[in-house]
């Protein structure tokens, strides 16, 4: 796969994500680094993740249907989190999975604790 194409896709999929996502979720993911990157022989994004539920690799694909694919990639293996989103869904889709999960109420009473400890 031509470098260049691979390194515009991942660049497209860095801006869409930074952009669309507020940027306290983006904090609270720990991004370490961007990189483009081929995976499943599609062009990528991969980043690196301190989440509160997962820490490891995020791969961002753009497969041949114009949606993304999205994978969780650590020591215990990879998975596939979800094969068509959208381009703006992307940052939701993420934070379900890395830190905020599928309990609103656990999450929000998670946020308030730390929040409380930063203030002691």
């Amino acid at each position: 796969m031509d470098k260049d194409y691979v390194l515009q896709i991942a660049e497209t999929i860095r801006g869409q994500l930074v952009s669309l996502t507020e940027f306290p979720v983006l904090l609270s993911w720990g991004i370490t680094e961007f990189i483009g990157t081929v995976f499943k022989d599609l062009p990528a994004l991969r980043f690196h993740v301190n989440g509160r539920l997962f820490k490891g690799f995020v791969i961002i694909c753009l497969n041949g249907s114009d949606y993304y694919e999205v994978y969780l990639q650590n020591g215990e293996g990879t998975r596939c989190i979800n094969d068509e989103v959208c381009f703006n869904e992307l940052g939701e889709v993420i934070d379900r999975e890395i830190e905020r999960g599928t309990d609103k109420a656990e999450y929000d009473k998670f946020c308030s604790e730390q929040f409380s400890q930063l203030l002691k």
